[in-house]
Order: C-alpha cells, then sequence, then structure tokens
C-alpha cells in the first residue's frame, strides 16, 4: 500500500486550554501509524494541503470550506445522542458530509444512514508512555486522584468516599499533557467516575480516553461499574471494577493494601498483552483510500484568500493567511511585508497548497503586536494598502507607549500612542501614497487583560484604519506638497504621434 502522509490537527480556539486534552488520544495515533512506517506530523489548527488531515476537537469549531481543499477525516470523541455532549448541529453536518472516526459503536446512530462507513477505533498500551520505572508506592504522595469535568453526581461519590476516610485530590487548575502525566505518575491510583448516572436507556461509556493514559503510565485506576456500564474488552482484566454504592466501604478496606498492589500489577501487565494495531492497520487503508477518491474533487487552483493575519504563532487563525517572518510560529508562509513587494505574488504553502495574492483582494488585515517589532514600517502600511479592496479593513493591537508594560520586550522598535497613525491618514503623501489612504475608523484602549478600558489604565491600543479613496482636493493638496508634484505622466509624444516617431524619422 502506498501510505499517505499523515496530520494529525487539534482545533484549539484562541487561549482555550481545554484543547490540550485531545494530546494524548493525538499522539496515541501517531505512534500507531508511525509503527506502519506513515510520516506524521502534528499541529495546532493548521491543517496540511499535502497529507490526509485528521481533526481532533472539530465540535470546538472548524471552517467547513477548509474540506473542499483539504482531505479531512474527523476524529468524534464526543458522547452523542440523548444525554450526550451539546454539540451544535453545524458539527453533526460536518461529521456525515465528510469521513469521520468514533470510538463507540452507540455514536454510529448519529451518522444517520452512514454508520457503515465509520471506522471505530480503541485506545490500549501507550509504551512511549514508559520512559521510566514506575515509582515505588512508598514513592507516591498522591493516594487517590481524580481529573475531570465536574459535575454533581461527580461531587456528591467523591464526598462519600471522603466521609469513608479517604483522600482524593482534584485538579484545582487545568492541567494537560506532561505535567498532568507527572502528577498521575505520583499517585497510587486514580478515580474513575461516571459523569451521567446509568440507566437501562442510557447506559455508561467507560471513559476509555482517560483510562489507556493512566494505566499506560503505571498507576491503576479504580472506575465505578454498573449493569449498564460498556466496557471495551481489553480493559476487562485491567481496571478495579466497583459498583458506585460500594465504593466507599470498599476504598476504605481495600485500598492501599498488599492485595491491591498485587492486583494491580497483574492488571498493568494484562493491559500491556492487548496490541491493537489491527484496527489502526485499517485505519491507515481507510485513510489512503479516502486520500484517493477525495483528490479527486479537490479544488486544486490557487487559493486567493480574503482575510490575512500578521504573526501566526499562538492564536493562529484557521481560513485566514497566516504569515510571519519567524519559522517557530508555523505560519502558512515565510513572508515579509516590511520589504517591498511585487503584486500578484505567487507561492506554494505547507498548508494552503498554490496562493495567489492579488493588490486590492484582501477584505481584513489582522496585525496583533506586530507593528511594534516592524523595521520598516512604512513599506509594511504600503504593503497592506495595496493588499486591501476598497473600504477593506485593517484591525490592528500595539503596546501603548504611556503603559508600564512599554518598551519591556527587547525586540520593540518603537512605541505607539494616538499620533503614530496620522502619516498613514492626513499626511499620507509624505510616504509617496495619492490615489488611496487609511482612514481612522474606530480607537480604543484596553488594559492588561485586553479589556476595554480608560486611557489612564491602557496598555494597549486597538485601532481599526480603513482603505478609502483620496478626494480631488487631497490630491491636488498633495501635489501642492510633493516634490514630484505627486508623480505626473511621462506624457510621451510618440505615443500621440506614432508616424513621427524616432525610427519613421531615421527612414526616412
Amino acid at each position: 500500500m502506498n501510505l499517505p502522509a499523515l496530520h494529525l490537527c487539534i482545533v484549539q480556539p484562541a487561549g482555550y486550554v481545554h484543547s490540550l486534552g485531545f494530546l494524548d488520544q493525538a499522539r496515541y495515533f501517531r505512534y500507531q501509524f508511525r509503527r506502519m512506517g506513515a510520516v506524521v506530523t502534528l499541529a495546532k489548527n493548521r491543517l496540511r494541503h499535502d497529507a490526509v488531515n485528521i481533526v481532533f476537537g472539530a465540535h470546538l469549531g472548524f471552517d467547513a470550506q477548509a474540506a473542499a481543499r483539504h482531505t479531512c477525516l474527523f476524529v468524534n470523541l464526543e458522547q452523542l445522542g440523548a444525554r450526550g455532549a451539546p454539540v451544535n448541529a453545524a458539527y453533526l453536518e460536518l461529521l456525515r458530509r465528510h469521513a469521520a472516526i468514533d470510538y463507540h459503536p452507540a455514536n454510529l446512530a448519529a451518522y444517520q444512514g452512514l454508520a457503515d462507513e465509520v471506522p471505530l477505533i480503541a485506545f490500549g498500551h501507550a509504551p512511549y508512555l514508559a520512559d521510566r520505572p514506575p515509582l515505588a508506592w512508598d514513592q507516591r504522595p498522591i493516594d487517590l486522584l481524580f481529573f475531570g469535568s465536574m459535575n454533581e453526581r461527580r461531587r456528591a461519590l467523591i464526598e462519600r468516599i471522603e466521609r469513608a476516610g479517604r483522600r482524593v485530590s482534584l485538579l484545582e487548575r487545568p492541567l494537560y499533557g506532561p505535567e498532568r502525566d507527572d502528577l498521575i505518575r505520583h499517585a497510587k491510583a486514580v478515580l474513575n467516575l461516571h459523569f451521567y448516572a446509568p440507566s437501562a436507556e442510557h447506559p455508561c461509556r467507560f471513559e476509555q480516553a482517560r483510562a489507556f493514559q493512566c494505566l499506560s503510565l503505571g498507576t491503576p485506576v479504580i472506575s465505578e461499574r454498573t449493569p449498564g456500564t460498556e466496557v471495551p474488552g481489553h480493559f476487562e482484566q485491567s481496571v478495579h471494577w466497583v459498583a458506585p454504592n460500594d465504593l466507599p466501604g470498599w476504598l476504605a478496606s481495600d485500598f492501599d493494601q498488599p492485595s491491591f498492589r498485587a492486583r494491580s500489577e497483574a492488571q498493568a501487565a494484562a493491559f500491556q498483552q492487548h496490541d491493537l494495531i489491527d484496527g489502526y492497520a485499517d485505519l491507515l487503508a481507510f485513510c489512503a483510500g479516502y486520500r484517493q477518491v477525495h483528490q479527486t474533487r479537490l479544488d486544486t487552483s490557487p487559493w486567493q484568500p480574503r482575510r490575512i493575519h500578521i504573526g501566526s504563532g499562538k492564536d493562529y487563525r484557521p481560513g485566514w493567511l497566516n504569515i510571519d517572518i519567524l519559522p517557530a510560529a508555523e505560519p502558512d508562509v515565510l513572508l515579509d511585508l516590511a520589504q517591498p513587494v511585487q503584486w500578484p505574488l505567487e507561492f506554494d504553502s505547507p498548508t494552503h497548497g498554490p496562493v495567489r495574492l492579488n493588490a486590492g483582494s484582501i477584505q481584513t488585515i489582522h496585525a496583533s503586536n506586530v507593528l511594534e517589532h516592524v523595521g520598516d514600517l512604512p513599506q509594511m502600511m504600503r504593503n497592506c494598502l495595496d493588499l486591501l479592496t476598497l473600504q477593506g479593513e485593517m484591525h490592528i493591537e500595539v503596546p501603548y507607549e504611556h503603559a508600564p508594560t512599554a518598551w519591556q520586550d527587547p525586540t520593540h522598535v518603537r512605541a505607539i500612542n494616538e499620533n503614530s497613525w496620522i502619516y498613514y491618514t492626513d499626511w499620507f503623501w509624505y510616504l509617496g501614497w495619492f490615489e488611496h489612504r487609511f482612514e481612522l475608523a474606530d480607537s480604543s484602549y484596553l488594559d492588561a487583560q485586553l479589556k476595554p478600558c480608560a486611557r489612564e489604565g491602557a496598555h494597549f491600543m486597538r485601532v481599526r484604519l480603513r482603505k478609502i479613496e483620496t478626494s480631488l482636493e487631497e490630491r491636488t493638496r498633495a501635489r501642492t506638497l510633493r516634490a514630484d508634484f505627486g508623480g505626473l505622466p511621462d506624457d510621451d509624444i510618440w505615443a500621440t504621434e506614432p508616424e513621427t516617431a524616432p525610427d519613421a524619422l531615421t527612414s526616412a
């Protein structure tokens, strides 16, 4: 089989820490695919034009138009259906219109007539997490660790357990990735409780996406189990199963005993015996086939974006062309708008494939905490003016000159205040501009948390500039003030009198 390149994309709205929860599952996908020789990359919010994109967290917001130019498969890890996660209709439509991957057969009803086309996956032992020997029991300062969303049902069970004499440690702040894993390694066991109360109509689904990580890190999992709890087979002999009403008494008597430790060691060994590679081999074949079919439908013409984001690091914007001068920011293209540029500009982007930037084609340019770093700011503003459509806008956030945080970044080359926009609005002719300029559409002050505030408390400024045509009076004033009269035409007489051009006179 000719293996396609695979790209794992985690959707993270700006500043949304809980998207880091998908790192566990994405790493497991990467591990399994790499075992079979596939080239796998992982990124936040970024898609790749040359790969099969496997998207985690699309329920948090995904631009469906991106699927017209990228091969995308969407991994659903939410509980769908009655008493499930409150996902919106746009997400369900995304799952039905494009290839999806799911973790539980009970979710398949949500795909309506497409259920047979949805690959099911599971999570098992992750050897890459066993990069060090498990801590000895007496070196683990945490008795019981619980992490996950809290609701009244879970809180009530934890309070009953603590009244019975066992202390349960909770994460006071969101922690994910290696930082949370370190706490798991220091716990004697992780407590798993269902979010919903089970019933005959609505059985509970075992939280395997959490449990596989803990077991792979060498920490036992204690989970409640009811007659309706649905458990994947490879967890049957790997978890301490206890009825919810029996949990407080069982933990008070059995936990932290030699017998518990012996059972935990046997469960860890049992968990390691299950290799799920066959399911991921089937998924890899599905990805290859889907890529082959989907390529025939892809729009291969150069992408002509309508929105540009300058500076693509922590707040990369899907659906925009994200540009930066730093490779570490992982932009769509490395492009320095502080240098002269000839339009149209065409280039190949690893995320979008062929791209064409035309003058007068961009509706919005967003530049957050960029302008204070730029060496040749007039050149950048000239390029932005050229790119924008008439009435197109440039949205800017910059540190405010009089703020206590001004100049604290050693890479800043200027401070900015209310007067910093005059050259781009009123004194445009100084920059060699003539037919177009910016007008100041809006300006406000922001505090350290980027919330609107009075000038006295400002740390930042937010400015909205709009591209407009200069008036006849403004052009006349520009000719009055510019040394070159505003770039008059050369008035070539041979263009209007070709019969007397130099070649004609010579031949005569």
